[in-house]
Order: C-alpha cells, then structure tokens, then sequence
C-alpha cells in the first residue's frame, strides 16, 4: 500500500511539473511573440501642399467660433450611435460656443472639461459660392486635430485621421452644396493607449460618486486636445500639382545653386497617354527679379541653376540669414493650356555631416538652442500668430540658432517663420517616452515620421530628423525596433541626419548605433544630485564623453536646466529661486566650453524656452517652470546670462555682431577688467 502511495504522488508530480512547464512554455512563447517586429510597409501621404492662393486656386478658413459638446466619458460613441453628424449638434446635446483653432481644454471654467478623457463634437456652417461647383475640385484641409478626427460634410463621411500635430486633407467636391449653406462635423478623441503615438493609458478609478475615467501618460506637458490649426477649404483645377519636392546643393564655393525638384500631378489629364503634361517653373529673388527657368519634360522631374547665388544661412552666420527664393510652377497640357500655378519659398543650402561635425554650406555648425513647446494660456496649443512672431522675436534677441520641436511637430505657418529668420530646426516626431515596443506601434511610430517628413521636407530650416524623445532605448527589443525607425527614416530622407533624445545611460542605450548624431538629456543638480552645483561640470564632460567614445559620432546635449519660480530670489542660490537657475547654467557653460575643444561636441539646448502647463502634481507648481521666460513670455533672470553667452559663441564662432545692450554699463574704470560693454567681447 505504500508503494501504491508512492506512486500515486509520483504520478502527480509527474503531471503538475508537465502542466507547470507547459504554462512555462506558453509564457516564453508569448514573450518571443511580443518581442517579434516585422519591418511593414506604411501607407504613404498624398497631396498636402500648403494652402496658397493663385491663378488657378482659391483659399478660404474655416477658423472661428464653432458650436461644442462634450462627450459623455463613460459612453463616447454615443454620439456616433445616434447620429449627431446627421443634423445639427445643437438639435442633439446643448452646446457651447468654442474658438477654433484652440484647445478646448482651458476655454470654460469647468475642471470636467479641463480633464475630460474621449470624445467631443464640433459643427459650424458655412456657404460655398456657386463658382465653386464649375470645373474645379474643393479641398477640405485641418492644420492638426489631437489625437484623432472623425469629419462629416452635411452628414456625409468625409475623412478619418489618427495622429495629432500633422495635417490632413480630402476631397469634399462631391458633398458639398454649392450656392447654399453646408454643415462640417468633427469628432474629437483625445484618448491615448499604449498604442498610440505618443502613449498613454486609460483606466477606471473610484471616486465619490462612482468610477471616472482617468488618462495617464508619463511625458511631462499637458495632454491639450482639439482643434488645433486652421481649417481650409480651397480649390484646385481638375488636373493640378499635387507634390514638390525640392533638394538643392551648392558648388564652385556657394556661387553657383541647383533646385532639383520633382512634381506629381493628379487629375484626369495626368491619366490619359495621349495628354502630354509639361512644367514652367522659374525663380524669383527676393526683389522679384528671375534669376533661374526651366520647362520640363513629360516626367515633370528636373533642376534649375542659380548663378550668383545667394545660400540660405541660419541666423547669426551672415548678416543676411534666411535668404529665401520662390519658386513658381506653371503646368500645362498640350496645346499651351494653363491647368495650374502653385508657388513656394525654396532655401538653397547643402548639409552635411562626418562622426565629427555637422556643417550647412561647408561651414561647421554650433547649435545653440532651445527645446520648447507650443503652450500659451488660454489657448493651450492652438495656433496663434500673435504669440508665434513674440517667440521668434525672442529668439533673435537671445541669440539662439536653432530649436527642437519638442515633444511633436510644430504648426506650418512656425516652420515658414523658421526659414525666414533663419533658425534651424530639429524636427522631432510625436513619440516620446516609447517603451512597450510592438508591432501596432511601430507601424504608427514609422507613420507619424512619413507625415512628418512628407510635410516638411521642403523647409530649409529643417536640418535634422528626431525620431523620438527620451524612449526606453535599454529595453530588450529596442535594438530592432529604432533599427526598423531610423532606417525608414533614411529611405524617406537620406540629405538630413538622424537623431534621438536619449536620456538613459550610454552603457544601457541600444538605439545610438542606429543615429547619425547623438542627442542626450540629463539633468544634472536638479534631477540627479538635487541642489548640488559642485556635481554639474564634471558629469556632463563624462558623460558627452562617453557617447562619443560608445559610437564615434557627433554629439550635443539636447536637455539641461532647473525648474525656477519668477520672482523667488535667495543667497546663496536654493533650488526654485532664480539664483539657482543662472549658477547650472553656468556650470553647464563650463562642461561645454571644455566639451568644445573636443571637436566633437556640437550643440547645447537649454530645457526650457518657456514655462508650460503639465498634468497636475504636488512636483509642478502650475507647471513645467524650467522656461528662461516665463509662460507669458518675460525674461526671467537666466535669459540675460544665455544671452550673453549666445552672442558671444555667435561672435567666436561665426564673428558675427553684437547688440550694444548686450552688457549693461558698469563704471569706467581705467585698464582695469571689469567688463561693462560689448566690447569686451
């Protein structure tokens, strides 16, 4: 009998282990699976040409005041349920009057709007004139809509689009009414899922009166949402310029300029054989005077030369920076038919870059710059021009060159101001603290930078792709996964280096390898050794060095700084107080200095230009404050010490002028060094 036992118990042994190392099995097979990426083709953007007007077109907003309603967060697809697109919202909910393009977010005095999560609705009516239904095409395009967008036209599906902070557009000839009113409606969702771009979480909490819905996310800025840039409506010719892509160069030392360009066209002649379609394109100078044409032939592929050109500089590298040519395009079918005239600002420049340096024109770069975010109260991240010509105002006074549109692409209408005043640009895509690596997301990651670059690839100021900011680039499958981003990146644009913000330990990065340049945030005597500005210089030096060593290749510091109350002033300097601020900065200038010399290190971004609004948390008092200006945008003491040191990198570097306020007057006193004025430069 007891060996009958112990059999018995053998027997279960036996099978427990089985069915343990059978769960064991599905678990590491589930892991594998997880970890398995595939490099997918992405669906690819048409069209998207900003919206200008000419011969051939017209352009029309929709910006104003639209009506409103806000979405029951525990039912948001009620409104699709019953049919709100259908007639007017206001015949469905209540609604509330609400400026477009702006977040919603700030606009009432409500908390449930502030922290709503899911859906909300938008409709307004417009007219259509009647010449609008002749011979033309109609075009209805949004700026951006975070996160994702549902539109109708007089109850009618016109567009879908995920992904906020880039464009889209579509077709509305066919539901329209033209000579009458129509009616758009728009459904807002704003909910962000590990899948998403960037990612968030959705759960259920307990409050007092039941459960809410809470949305999470780990970026440090608020998670505005709405209608952020203008709406457009506007015409095009039944066979029009849909794509141009331009690429320049330079040569015989900067004197002599190409303009390759490539033109696709769509419309019905473009798709009949015996329709031969030819390009006129010329360009004017600045004082409207042609310097360069070409016609092309049936492919509508080509380049135009500028003799005794004049290169787009950034800003601070020549006493004319920014110089922007236009390049006008004229299509025509056979017979001399004019089908249409677009125009756009080309920037002739070249860039270039070895494991050493980054150089535009031939001449080596030093980025001094910003990260910054598009934030302003009240009207959180909608576009607003007023506020937008401000900060570039500031920019030029501080003497910064350049920007990283951290943490999303910025609105169209900055990157044209960008390539006017000559201010290069890192343009970073809406990925940031990516981790959780799979496949949806990498297909959405990989879709959100074809956008990007589609948009923005003919901006001059455009130097440099971010591919993201601050992803767990330690984690297992990071490795394949950046491999999978960088290269797609490349194949889309190859004539513009790659980089990321990388905030973990260069011993721990699996994702450098795959960059062209290396970007790294760390914020020393605030995040790491708080208050310690004895353990600022050294780490820096150390730890730039030690990128540079891991991949032999060019590296800047894309983040540092410290949070700092206006106004709070204490001796010797305390964190907050604006004391503090100014002495990491100029512990920092001191690790860069020496950073410099390695030939290496290129760049400084101090984080940040502005203060901005976060999430609620007892570490943020009214927000992010490591802005050197205030979120009204006034300096705070930080400002004038930046600018000094910008100006005076500006004068050794590029030997440009000065500001005669630069320095405040002092006193004269004799041959002694006390600096009082710019000339002491």
């Amino acid at each position: 009998m007891h060996l009958t036992i112990n059999l018995k118990c053998r027997k279960f042994e036996i099978w427990a282990f089985s069915l343990s190392s059978l769960f064991l099995v599905c678990y590491i097979l589930k892991f594998t699976l997880a970890l398995i990426i595939l490099n997918k083709e992405i669906e690819t953007s048409r069209g998207m040409l900003y919206p200008r007007e000419s011969e051939t077109r017209e352009v029309r907003t929709l910006d104003g005041i639209w009506n409103f309603v806000r979405s029951d967060e525990t039912n948001p697809t009620q409104g699709i349920r019953d049919g709100w697109f259908k007639d007017d919202l206001s015949k469905s909910m209540p609604t509330i009057p609400m400026p477009v393009p702006a977040s919603y977010n700030d606009i009432t005095t409500e908390q449930t709007l502030r922290d709503h999560v899911g859906t909300v609705w938008y409709d307004r009516k417009f007219f259509v004139p009647r010449s609008w239904g002749q011979d033309q095409r109609v075009w209805l395009r949004f700026g951006s809509v975070h996160y994702e967008a549902y539109v109708w036209i007089n109850g009618r599906s016109a567009v879908k689009h995920e992904m906020g902070h880039l464009p889209f557009e579509t077709e509305v000839t066919h539901l329209l009414k033209y000579g009458a009113e129509n009616r758009i409606t728009v459904m807002c969702d704003n909910a962000l899922i590990q899948t998403t771009v960037p990612q968030g979480k959705i759960s259920e909490v307990a409050n007092d009166e039941g459960v809410t819905i809470i949305q999470s996310y780990t970026f440090d800025f608020f998670n505005y949402a709405g209608i952020h840039r203008s709406v457009h409506l506007y015409t095009t010719p039944k066979t029009f310029i849909e794509e141009v892509e331009v690429k320049t160069n330079l040569s015989q030392n900067n004197s002599v300029g190409t303009v390759d360009y490539s033109i696709t066209v769509n419309g019905t002649a473009a798709n009949e054989a015996e329709n031969t379609l030819l390009a006129r394109l010329q360009i004017y100078n600045r004082e409207g005077v042609q310097v360069a044409n070409v016609t092309s032939d049936s492919k509508l592929v080509g380049s135009l030369q500028v003799d005794n050109v004049k290169p787009w500089w950034p800003y601070l590298m020549h006493s004319d920076p920014g110089y922007l040519y236009e390049l006008e395009i004229r299509l025509y079918a056979a017979k001399e038919q004019l089908l249409d005239v677009y125009r756009l600002k080309v920037g002739i420049r070249t860039l270039s870059w070895t494991n050493t340096t980054f150089l535009i024109n031939g001449k080596p770069i030093y980025f001094r710059g910003f990260g910054r975010h598009e934030d302003a109260d009240v009207r959180g991240r909608g576009l607003d021009n007023a506020l937008m010509a401000r900060d570039f105002n500031l920019l030029k006074w501080i003497g910064a060159n350049a920007y990283r549109t951290s943490h999303y692409p910025y609105s169209e209408e900055s990157m044209q101001f960008a390539d006017q005043h000559g201010i290069m640009i890192i343009d970073e895509c809406p990925s940031v603290d990516t981790e959780n690596f799979n496949q949806v997301l990498l297909d959405r990651h990989k879709s959100s930078l074809e956008q990007l670059v589609h948009r923005d690839r003919n901006h001059p100021s455009v130097v440099m792709w971010s591919i993201a900011n601050e992803p767990r680039t330690g984690q297992v499958n990071a490795d394949t996964y950046f491999q999978f981003v960088a290269n797609y990146t490349r194949s889309l644009d190859s004539t513009r280096p790659i980089t990321a913000a990388i905030a973990v330990p260069s011993n721990d990065d699996k994702a450098g390898r795959h960059l062209d340049i290396i970007s790294f945030n760390r914020y020393n005597a605030w995040y790491s050794n708080t208050g310690r500005l004895d353990m600022v210089t050294q780490r820096v030096i150390s730890e730039a060095t030690g990128w540079n060593k891991k991949y032999d290749k060019p590296v800047l510091m894309s983040e540092y700084g410290a949070d700092t109350l206006e106004g709070l002033h204490l001796q010797p300097a305390f964190v907050w107080s604006e004391e503090f601020q100014t002495e990491v900065f100029s512990r920092h200038f001191k690790a860069f200095d020496a950073l410099r010399r390695q030939k290496w290190f290129i760049g400084e971004f101090v984080w940040n230009f502005a203060d901005f609004k976060t999430a609620q948390t007892y570490t943020r008092v009214g927000g992010n404050k490591k802005g050197v200006f205030t979120r009204a945008r006034q300096p705070k003491a930080a400002a004038h010490l930046l600018r000094q040191r910008y100006f005076a990198l500006g004068r050794e570097v590029d030997q440009c002028n000065v500001p005669n306020d630069l320095f405040t007057y002092i006193a004269d006193v004799g041959g002694s060094n006390v600096k009082h004025d710019s000339a002491d430069l």
